[in-house]
């Protein structure tokens, strides 16, 4: 690659309409330390693309010619992490920002290894930015960003390509899926984040090389997965997976549930919380992976639930174990966090609570810290179902949380079975008199 490397497009970043002023100042600090000390240094990626596309970026990402520990000579907040990929984080207190090294291509040195079904396995041959670009996933994320020379450099046709509104990668697509079957997860979560086709050739191996992801670390599916789904076009995301065949290795459980549910309330169970987390991430508002996967593994769980029923498990305990047997097996395609699925199982425990209108109880119950999720999901079952009396449920719980106490009491007593109860508590307190 050194004997060809490839010259780059150079673009006035300040006529294609992005500054120094569209950089957050920490990411700017890092760029001009570097560039004091006589180091190159590049916002790259994501980043240059988003300022491209007029989209606030989420991350400044930075590269650099200097080595990790020149970076933290230069930075003394710098940690270095990571073994298979070296790289520096600059922190700001608990905030930080990622600056790597240029990378070279892989040599199957005892730096840089290559599997033998084409994925890297160490990856610490740095290199020039010239080698750094070529080696990159996406044409598009191959943008290097210099502010003080106002300069966009393009080595691989990625402005063309943001021009055609499509997602290219950049080498021979199937080698490139290989090194890092990852990239195929990437691909989904751009084409439906940033409204972009994916090239032809670059779409071609997808699905036959989709079985890839399942020798992938479940922890770092669990990361891909995340990004994806908490996009803000999860929705689009869902389908384009299906699509390609790779949901199957991130929720093989879900994707089965999914084939064999011919009323189809569980795909609108499922598209419902997704369109939610949609609106509350544009909306600038928080989100919990918990609730996700308690959505994607609600169907594999009742049909657990109802194998133990039949064993003649009592409900609560049924649907424990049936949690707990999903929830283990998730773990081994996507690694949930206890702290995450602790949540989701207790989502879905809650659920039974809902047909207890006892006003003490229900008081009680609204003040769980639990309550709003496990309700949120009660509300999506009612309408992917629309089932009546889970709407009946919602409806109920709805105006209970708002209403005055003594309207609380009046819904209370008008429950059936409430009633019930009463008149059998007065006749006990009747015999104890006499």
């Amino acid at each position: 690659m050194k004997d060809n490397k490839p010259t780059p497009l150079v673009l006035s970043a300040s006529k294609l309409g992005i500054s120094k002023k569209s950089v957050n100042s920490k990411a700017l600090t890092i760029l001009n330390a570097l560039h004091e000390a006589n180091y190159e240094a590049y916002l790259v990626g994501g980043c240059v693309r988003d300022l491209l596309l007029n989209v606030d970026p989420k991350d400044f990402d930075i590269a650099t010619n200097a080595h990790p520990e020149q970076i933290k000579a230069v930075l003394p907040s710098t940690r270095i992490i990571g073994k298979r990929f070296r790289l520096a984080h600059v922190h700001f207190g608990r905030e930080y920002y990622e600056v790597a090294t240029f990378r070279a291509p892989h040599d199957n040195s005892d730096r840089g290894q290559v599997g033998k079904e084409g994925r890297i396995l160490h990856d610490n041959v740095f290199g020039t930015i010239e080698e750094d670009a070529i080696r990159r996933d996406f044409a598009i994320n191959a943008l290097f960003y210099n502010i003080h020379t106002d300069e966009i450099l393009d080595f691989a046709g990625g402005m063309e390509d943001l021009e055609k509104r499509q997602l290219r990668m950049i080498g021979d697509p199937e080698a490139r899926y290989r090194e890092d079957p990852v990239r195929m997860l990437r691909a989904m979560r751009f084409s439906a984040k940033l409204g972009l086709s994916i090239e032809p050739q670059s779409e071609k191996p997808i699905r036959e090389l989709a079985p890839l992801l399942n020798n992938i670390a479940p922890a770092r599916l669990f990361d891909e997965a995340l990004k994806m789904f908490h996009s803000g076009k999860a929705g689009s995301v869902l389908e384009l997976l299906r699509e390609y065949n790779l949901f199957e290795s991130l929720f093989p459980s879900t994707e089965k549930a999914l084939q064999g549910d011919d009323s189809g309330h569980f795909l609108s169970l499922i598209n419902g919380a997704l369109k939610n987390t949609d609106k509350r991430i544009n909306d600038g508002m928080s989100v919990t992976p918990a609730f996700l996967f308690a959505v994607m593994l609600w169907l594999p769980m009742k049909k657990g639930e109802a194998a133990y029923r039949e064993l003649s498990y009592p409900d609560p305990q049924g649907m424990q174990l049936a949690a707990n047997d999903v929830l283990s097996e998730q773990v081994k395609h996507t690694a949930v966090p206890r702290r995450f699925s602790n949540v989701t199982r207790e989502i879905w425990l809650l659920q039974s609570r809902f047909s207890q209108k006892n006003c003490r109880r229900a008081r009680l119950f609204v003040e769980n810290r639990r309550f709003r999720a496990a309700f949120d999901f009660l509300c999506l079952q009612a309408i992917a179902e629309q089932n009546a009396a889970l709407q009946a449920d919602a409806d109920w719980w709805e105006e209970f949380q708002v209403a005055s106490e003594e309207r609380q009491v009046e819904m209370s007593q008008a429950i059936p079975h409430v009633k019930k109860k009463r008149r059998r508590n007065k006749r006990r307190k009747s015999k104890g008199s006499e």
